[in-house]
């Protein structure tokens, strides 16, 4: 018997018994789409878990907090060396390192006043690294800054008293500065204790340039960006470094800070592509120094989804595993009622294996089917959660989640361990029927005997 002749009689006999397969097929693509919806949540999870955390932080970003002392466990802060050392690693974009101010530096135009982190920073790196301005210029003398894109959100009208907040805790407008601030004086003012008093100096700038606006909405940036010529001015008059701020009652400096006067608070490395940052994080920890990237963020995410979508892929098998029951019970119903057929083909000389693959080749009708069903209903399904709940959140709760939430995913690949799951399945279930055919008598099944 030829193949294309073993199809036909497969599904000849599968429309004689069309109401029973029916309802193995619908076993069967029930309990694909279970697997998938299921699994679909542990994909969907972890791809808005991956986004979140690349949103929130440049991929190819690696912070350096340190190199490692000979006293274990002890960690320094960064040099001029250590940079030059990073940039000469291979695949790296730039090294950025800034000096913050010890102190809360507070910046007024007029009455409108604004505390804002204050930093120095090597603008040639910067700028490699992506840093870019919305208006302006980058700073050419010792008096001129670079102020965030955020900085005009919080410059507020220092007299406005309790009354400068609304009931959401924000700023409110009337109080906020309307006016344009490129090319307008600022003033900085610093603070110092000397001798049980409190005393201030007060820096003119000029702002000369606004930084780009962030790419993300929930960014803001309001830092202050000042020359080191300036950071050094500062730290005459406070006699402290980086400008700390002693306490009314001592005089004592942190040995920390006065060890880390020339060293940088913050080093960032860049690398030239996501790729790189691995090879980049090894070469650092070789040489001990502390370090951190999404990278390695992102291998413990996807380990931990990693096991439960495994688990979500086991606990859904178990329902094909059940519709397998089904699956068994319809082949071997066959093999009953078709006795009398297999008799024939068996006298006219069949061979049997012919008679073997003809009933697998039914069992695989029924599984593939079920899977293709299964998966179009599982898009379906997967379609309707991730519009609806939002919707039953935000009427539940009578607000939209903060987060970007996927409940479920189905990449490609989940279809395809469905199919080859099912598949495999519905194989071992027709298998007993399939044999026990081929040992049917040929007299006991022409008097219906099996």
């Amino acid at each position: 018997m030829k193949l294309r002749d073993q199809f036909r009689f497969v599904r000849q006999n599968m429309k004689k018994n069309r109401t029973r397969v029916f309802m193995t097929i619908l076993a069967t693509a029930m309990g694909c789409a279970f697997l998938i919806v299921l699994a679909s949540v542990g994909f969907g999870l972890q791809k808005s878990v991956v986004k979140e955390i690349t949103e929130r932080r440049v991929i190819t970003q690696i912070d350096v907090h340190g190199k490692e002392t000979k006293n274990e466990g002890v960690y320094r802060a960064l040099n001029d060396k250590d940079v030059q050392l990073f940039e000469k690693i291979n695949d790296v974009k730039a090294v950025t390192r800034r000096k913050m101010l010890q102190q809360e530096g507070v910046f007024s135009i007029g009455k409108y006043q604004e505390s804002a982190p204050t930093f120095v920073a090597n603008f040639p790196a910067e700028l490699k690294a992506g840093f870019e301005l919305s208006e302006g210029h980058l700073p050419k003398g010792k008096n001129e800054v670079v102020i965030g894109y955020n900085f005009l959100t919080n410059l507020a009208d220092k007299d406005a008293g309790e009354d400068l907040y609304n009931e959401k805790g924000q700023i409110k407008g009337e109080y906020l500065y309307k006016g344009e601030l490129l090319g307008k004086d600022i003033v900085l003012t610093v603070q110092q204790f000397k001798e049980g008093k409190q005393i201030e100096k007060k820096i003119p700038l000029k702002i000369v340039g606004i930084s780009k606006k962030p790419t993300k909405e929930w960014a803001q940036d309001s830092s202050v960006f000042i020359s080191d010529v300036m950071l050094t001015e500062i730290e005459r008059f406070t006699g402290t470094p980086k400008g700390y701020m002693l306490d009314i009652n001592t005089k004592e400096i942190p040995e920390d800070l006065v060890n880390n006067k020339n060293m940088y608070d913050e080093v960032k490395i860049y690398a030239k592509n996501m790729e790189a940052v691995q090879s980049i994080s090894d070469q650092l920890k070789e040489k001990n120094y502390a370090t951190y990237s999404v990278v390695n963020e992102l291998k413990e995410v996807n380990m931990v989804f990693m096991i439960a979508k495994a688990g979500l892929i086991f606990i859904g098998t178990i329902a094909i595993l059940i519709a397998s029951i089904g699956i068994y019970n319809t082949m071997t119903m066959a093999v009953t009622e078709r006795a009398p057929d297999i008799g024939i083909m068996k006298a006219i000389g069949a061979n049997p294996k012919t008679i073997k693959r003809i009933f697998l080749l039914e069992s695989s009708y029924i599984g593939l089917i079920g899977a293709l069903i299964g998966t179009i209903v599982s898009y379906g399904i997967s379609y309707t959660v991730n519009f609806a709940i939002p919707l039953i959140i935000k009427q539940a709760f009578g607000q939209e989640t903060e987060l970007d939430l996927i409940f479920s995913d189905i990449p490609l690949v989940l279809p395809i361990i469905c199919v080859v799951i099912c598949y495999a399945v519905t194989i071992i279930s027709g298998l007993r029927p399939a044999q026990r055919a081929t040992k049917v008598d040929v007299l006991k099944a022409m008097r219906r005997e099996v």
